[in-house]
């Protein structure tokens, strides 16, 4: 399949199963994504975009907030092009940052809050950063973090500009019991400058600098980092407006100016800036801010202000499900639901939509396509264990190792994507860009199948595949058959060195709460249900697993322990 091959109505069997509201192709702006906010504000200025936690912010408010940064980084040299790193946790300076820097044409570099010194220094000295904004909480780790940067400006703030902030509901970071108070103290140091008197200096005059968005970035998003370093992923205007709209038209029933969208998944990840932030700023609905995932907080948030949408990661889903705070009818406001970043269990989806009575639907992506690429319909035919069918406009493929040729329906092969949402490339890394964008096919380095009517399945990232006695295992299969198991509550699967097999299979577990099972109960648990290559030759329970900021089981930290563990066992 070439890149200038049109696809025909066979290459995308998926088309049938498209609700009818739903086209296959859209028109998309060329335009700076900024003016998303911009049209919202136009048409609902004095609609709620933003409420934290209880404060409210209307578009009119956000759109003259965001005028006054833009000008405001405009007097400080910020120029189009320059890369704004932002260090935020979900919070209204996170939503005011990036869409300010936005609009003054800066390309925005979104930067985990709780990372090390070192990470946020790797990303700073790739992205080439001159400006960055953060929290006071976390300048201690900053003023490290960019040393031998080009970092030339550090604007700081505090969760508590603007609004009296509950100290109770502090975000979590490193060194905690060094810093117990909000009003941490720094080292006052030229280019360090204080987030509300920066505002004061702004001007309210319209500002949004024009760009060609096929081709300027908007964004340097870095990959998560749960298999290996971090890449910095090239998005335009184009790719973001793209996701935006084909997720926009996927939820068509959901209303302008009317939804409510409750923003527990962190902003700074792609996951939640295009499925909360760009897509509720789109539609002119209100964001929920919740600066960290407690579930005491989320259900204190969902009683108050009855959410509509409510996106996240299996993990949120499970938290709430099993905390004991949840009362009946205390998700009853949820209409849709999407989960992503890992796999969604069955009886996990099934109920959270008995108790919310909406709709709870596995998608899948990478940050690499802005990030989704896949959904199950929201009103439609779904299929539970799939990630669905391709949005609008995407084309996708299974492919083999060699060549872009599709492989025949049901075999299991490398995912391929193309469609607008397609990243430009990695950032400075031309080698690495070339080894996956081929010929205008993304290689996603995950292993899937597609059926006969175009619904795909996830088995697993190539790099994890374990490979026991010849045998190829998918930790997502074995991953899924321990979910299954009512004591259960979260469950990751890897490969460790076997002298015999190369490779066996270790799961980590963690129960729920008051439950207990034995490693021979889980043992006949999964070889009733798996071929006896597949099933764990080692457990390991454990109080919790280490998770990404959207609930991902990072892998590669497993991996270190283990790695530590058998360092251990040779001394």
């Amino acid at each position: 399949m070439s890149e200038d091959t049109a696809p025909k109505e066979s290459d995308r069997p998926w088309l049938p199963y498209y609700p009818l509201q739903v086209k296959s192709s859209y028109e998309y702006p060329d335009q700076n994504i900024a003016n998303f906010l911009i049209d919202s504000a136009h048409a609902f200025p004095n609609n709620e975009a933003l409420d934290f936690l209880g404060k409210s912010y209307t578009y009119k408010d956000l759109l003259r907030q965001c005028y006054k940064l833009a000008n405001a980084l405009k007097q400080l040299n910020v120029n189009k092009g320059d890369r704004v790193a932002i260090m935020l946790p979900n919070c209204p300076q996170a939503v005011i940052a990036y869409y300010g820097g936005l609009m003054a044409g800066a390309v925005i570099v979104q930067t985990n809050p709780i990372y090390t010194e070192r990470e946020l220094n790797l990303q700073l000295v790739d992205s080439g950063a001159t400006t960055l904004i953060t929290l006071d909480l976390l300048m201690p780790r900053v003023s490290k973090g960019i040393e031998h940067t080009e970092v030339k400006q550090v604007v700081v703030t505090s969760l508590s500009d603007g609004l009296p902030f509950p100290k109770n509901v502090l975000y979590p970071i490193k060194r905690r019991k060094e810093h117990p108070d909000l009003k941490v103290k720094y080292k006052a140091a030229n280019g360090i400058i204080r987030w509300s008197s920066l505002l004061k200096r702004g001007k309210e005059t319209p500002i949004c600098e024009k760009v060609d968005a096929d081709t300027e970035l908007a964004m340097i998003q870095y990959t998560g980092g749960t298999t290996g370093r971090p890449k910095g992923v090239m998005l335009t205007h184009a790719n973001l407006i793209a996701n935006a709209v084909q997720l926009t038209n996927w939820c068509y029933q959901l209303e302008p100016g009317k939804e409510r969208y409750l923003a527990a998944l962190p902003l700074f990840h792609v996951f939640g800036l295009t499925v909360l932030l760009n897509q509720a700023i789109h539609r002119a609905g209100s964001l929920l801010l919740i600066p960290r995932f407690e579930p005491k907080l989320v259900l204190e948030t969902i009683r108050r202000r009855q959410p509509s949408v409510f996106p996240g990661a299996p993990t949120m889903y499970i938290a709430l499900l099993n905390n004991p705070l949840t009362k009946e009818g205390d998700l009853g406001s949820i209409r849709v639901c999407f989960s992503g970043a890992s796999p969604l269990p069955r009886d996990v989806q099934e109920q959270f939509e008995q108790k919310s009575g909406g709709r709870l639907i596995e998608g899948y992506g990478l940050t690499e396509t802005s990030p989704v690429s896949h959904c199950n319909p929201v009103w439609g035919r779904r299929k539970s264990g799939t990630v669905g069918i391709p949005l609008p406009d995407t084309d996708v493929i299974i492919i083999g190792e060699d060549s872009l040729d599709p492989l025949p329906i049901g075999e299991v092969g490398e995912i391929a994507v193309r469609g607008p949402q397609v990243m430009m490339g990695y950032w400075n890394r031309p080698e690495e860009t070339a080894a996956v964008l081929q010929n205008g096919w993304l290689r996603t380095g995950d292993l899937g199948t597609m059926d006969d009517e175009g619904y795909f399945k996830i088995v697993e990232r190539k790099k994890d595949v374990i490979i026991a006695g010849g045998f190829n295992v998918y930790p997502r299969e074995v991953e899924e058959v321990l979910f299954e198991h009512p004591a259960i509550k979260e469950a990751s699967v890897l490969g460790v060195p076997d002298q015999y097999r190369g490779e066996t299979v270790k799961a980590f577990i963690v129960l729920k709460e008051g439950l207990q099972v034995s490693e021979m109960q889980l043992d006949r648990w999964c070889r009733d249900r798996l071929a006896a290559y597949k099933v764990p030759k080692q457990y390991e329970f454990r109080d919790s697993l280490p998770m990404s900021l959207i609930g991902k089981v990072i892998r590669r930290k497993l991996k270190e322990d283990q790695k530590s563990e058998e360092g251990e066992n040779l001394k």
